[in-house]
């Protein structure tokens, strides 16, 4: 029955004790324990079989029944004990809590009377503050007003003063006391409201403009600038007048400089008048010189009378200047008849090395006065052009004047030319560029350098018309004229078919060796008036103002110097053609389709590389460089020439093809490498004339894979290109007409706008053609140098 009741009570009481997690965690924390009983999920049936896991430990019953009594008995005394002991706790508890209420409300009492205290001290330090914010108020106040009142005091006192020593002149005094009496009227800026500052602030001005009247008056006196009075000597007076100028407005200072200057530059009027003979020209020495003179004696004088920032001598050297700038410009418009480039060139000359001499003395500090400064970087002589610049309208007479000089030196280099004749062949001139070319350029620049310092502005136009007048006739009167003529150079140009023509009726005369330097001479010489008139037209940019810049342009005379470049290789080129002229003559009447052997090459082609072999190394040597390229160029083109041809001219044209290839070494000791585009044009030419040769050498029959194997060979759609090769093939007119038409009916249509392709032109050039190969010609000579 009792255990029954446990059983009861214990359910109860797990019913009552079910804990949340967070408190069973926070026991478990307080009170840590390794015991089962103590677990939150607490299993009765796992506890038990852990007491008794097998039936024979059921045996030990009893004793594990007194040992839970005996536990459960001790809980009970440990409860009992403590709940004993909250009751007490709880009495006591209750207890302090009173005792604490009470000590709360003390410090409560204690804390509202410190609270009382501290609004009545800061009500006190309130009441105290007060009175010493209203005396610093008061103090500051008071200082100011001391201050201010100081200042009047002073303005008063200053003004009283400086009226008093404005009546006796007393300009040193004045000086001193003028500014501060300025700088303290500045701080009453804000009163002038005040009748009696306002008043002050008008007698002060009334003194200023009381001092600037009397001051220039007493310059006036001193330096008259007119009548016969004599200027007077340095003043101690008109030195403190200068102070008392400083501080006036800038006005005032500017007149005293201004009459002074006048006054002192009033002589040299006098005696350089319009009318007066040192005025001109030849003795424009005379104005330098006095102005020299004058400048020293200003310096002994009255150097200490100006303050040294006002920088007098150079204002006075400026103005001298100016002066005869004005009065040479009015002299030369009236007298300018009489106006010679020699005078001319002396009077700039001497302007000139004054004007150097200006800036060795002064720093030119004067002569942008009221002017802002330039971004710009200063000229390295501030003082050029000043006075000589009333000689540029002027300068038309030195432009005529080397417009003469350059046609007689052109005229006397001809005249040299003829008296000396051509450079001699293995002299040291020979072939080498012609010293009158040097002479002209050497000139030119003493004469461009010349004009720039006189004028870089239109003279410098007119100067550069004239550069290009004489440019041209040089190369005209002195290359182009001296050119040796040759009948075959006339007309539309050298060509195959005129060489072929000329070659039946007459032969071509071929140049001698000193007309081979002679050429080669003019060569090297156009090359370089080209290469030196490119650095020609480069320097007078430079000089020239920038404005002006783009109306100098050489290319019209560069020109003229490519042409004679051309014409001079044509002239070579066809020289050396005219040399294998027997053997091409030999090679067009020899009758090639009876020769049914092939050997070594033929005698004409040995004939053509001797002769090449012969003449290469004598125009070489005779250029002033190596055998340019532009040279070689034309060559292959005359040798491309298909005729009826045989096995044989296979092997010839292979010869040919390798002289050509090798024609810029030939001669010489050491190998050179052929340019690119020098071989590419013999390799382009030859294999052409291999393919003409292999069509005329195949068979006509049958006329299909004739034509075809021509189209696939030469593609090349020109009927009278093809009619051509019939005719080298020797075929009747029958055979040659149906060998048309089936030409025709092979051809492939071209694309629609185009042309038939290229075509092989046996006759002349037409003077389009020959032009464009000139241009070629000039712009693969303008990109070599």
């Amino acid at each position: 029955m009792m255990e029954d009741e446990e059983l009861e009570f214990a359910d109860d009481l797990d019913a009552i004790l079910h804990l949340t997690p967070e408190v069973q965690q926070a026991i478990e924390q307080v009170f840590p324990s390794q015991d089962p009983l103590d677990r939150a999920d607490f299993n009765a049936v796992e506890y038990i079989n852990t007491l008794f896991p097998t039936e024979q430990s059921l045996a030990n019953i009893d004793d594990v029944v007194n040992k839970i009594r005996l536990k459960i008995r001790r809980l009970d005394d440990n409860i009992r004990t403590v709940v004993r002991g909250q009751t007490n706790v709880g009495q006591d508890g209750r207890q302090a809590l009173e005792e604490a209420q009470v000590a709360i409300q003390q410090l409560f009492s204690k804390i509202k009377d410190i609270k009382d205290k501290a609004e009545k001290s800061e009500q006190m330090v309130k009441e105290i503050t007060r009175d010493i914010k209203q005396l610093d108020h008061a103090k500051r106040h008071l200082t100011t007003s001391i201050t201010t009142l100081n200042h009047l005091h002073m303005l008063a006192g200053g003004v009283d003063s400086l009226e008093a020593m404005t009546r006796r002149r007393q300009y040193g005094e004045v000086a001193n006391l003028l500014q501060g009496v300025v700088n303290v009227l500045e701080h009453f800026q804000k009163y002038m409201g005040i009748p009696q500052i306002r008043q002050l602030s008008e007698r002060v001005k009334a003194v200023q403009s009381e001092l600037g009247t009397q001051i220039l008056a007493d310059f006036e006196e001193s330096f008259p600038s007119q009548g016969s009075k004599k200027p007077g000597g340095p003043s101690n007076v008109l030195r403190d007048a200068c102070l008392v100028a400083n501080v006036l407005e800038p006005r005032i200072k500017q007149e005293i400089i201004k009459k002074f200057i006048r006054q002192h530059l009033s002589e040299y009027l006098v005696l350089f008048q319009e009318n007066q003979d040192v005025a001109w020209l030849d003795k424009i020495d005379r104005r330098y010189a006095w102005i020299k003179r004058q400048l020293v004696d200003y310096e002994e004088k009255y150097s200490r009378m100006f303050p040294a920032e006002w920088c007098m001598t150079e204002r006075i050297a400026v103005e001298f200047c100016h002066v005869t700038r004005a009065e040479l410009a009015k002299l030369m418009r009236a007298r300018a008849r009489e106006i010679e480039v020699k005078l001319l060139l002396f009077a700039i000359q001497r302007t000139t090395n004054f004007e150097g001499l200006l800036i060795k003395r002064f720093s030119g500090c004067t002569l942008n006065d009221g002017v802002p400064p330039r971004k710009p970087k200063a000229p390295e002589n501030p003082f050029h052009g000043i006075v000589s610049k009333c000689f540029e309208p002027h300068l038309y007479v030195y432009i005529e004047s080397q417009d003469k000089n350059l046609g007689e030196l052109i005229d006397r280099f001809v005249a040299d030319f003829r008296a000396q004749g051509p450079p001699k062949p293995g002299s040291e001139e020979g072939g080498a560029v012609l010293p009158s070319c040097a002479d002209l350029f050497v000139y030119y620049k003493k004469c461009m350098v010349q004009c720039s310092q006189l004028s870089t502005g239109e003279p410098m136009i007119a100067l550069t018309t004239i550069f290009q007048k004489y440019l041209r006739e040089y190369a005209w009167k002195i290359l182009s004229g001296n050119l040796p003529k040759n009948s075959s150079s006339s007309g539309g140009g050298l060509t195959i078919s005129s060489l072929l023509k000329e070659k039946e009726g007459s032969e071509v005369a071929k140049f001698t060796v000193d007309e081979l330097c002679l050429v080669c001479s003019i060569l090297s010489t156009a090359e370089y008036c080209l290469a030196t008139t490119q650095q020609l037209e480069e320097k007078l940019k430079e000089k020239v103002e920038k404005s002006l810049a783009e109306r100098i342009n050489l290319t019209s005379e560069m020109d003229t110097f490519s042409t004679v470049i051309s014409n001079s290789i044509q002239l070579l080129v066809q020289d050396l053609d005219a040399a294998c002229d027997p053997a091409l003559t030999a090679m067009s009447k020899m009758p090639w389709q009876s020769v049914e052997h092939v050997g070594d090459q033929s005698p004409y082609v040995t004939s053509i590389i001797m002769h090449i072999k012969q003449n290469v190394p004598i125009i070489r040597d005779n250029l002033a460089s190596t055998l340019p390229s532009h040279l070689c160029l034309p060559l292959p083109s005359y040798f491309c020439l298909p005729l009826p041809t045989s096995t044989s001219l296979l092997l010839d044209t292979h010869s040919l093809k390798t002289v050509l290839l090798d024609l810029p070494s030939i001669g010489c000791q050491v190998l050179r490498k052929a340019p690119a585009s020098y071989t590419k044009i013999v390799v382009k030419g030859m294999t052409r004339a291999e393919m003409i040769l292999k069509v005329v050498m195949a068979p006509h029959e049958p006329p299909v894979v004739f034509v075809d194997n021509y189209i696939k060979l030469l593609a090349d759609g020109n009927p009278e290109t093809f009619q051509k090769i019939l005719d080298m093939k020797a075929l009747k007119r029958s055979e040659q007409s149906s060998m048309l038409d089936l030409f025709r009916q092979r051809l492939p249509t071209p694309p629609s706008g185009g042309d038939s392709g290229p075509t092989l032109s046996f006759n002349a050039p037409t003077p389009e053609q020959e032009s464009s190969r000139i241009r070629k010609l000039e712009k693969l000579i303008k990109k070599r140098l």
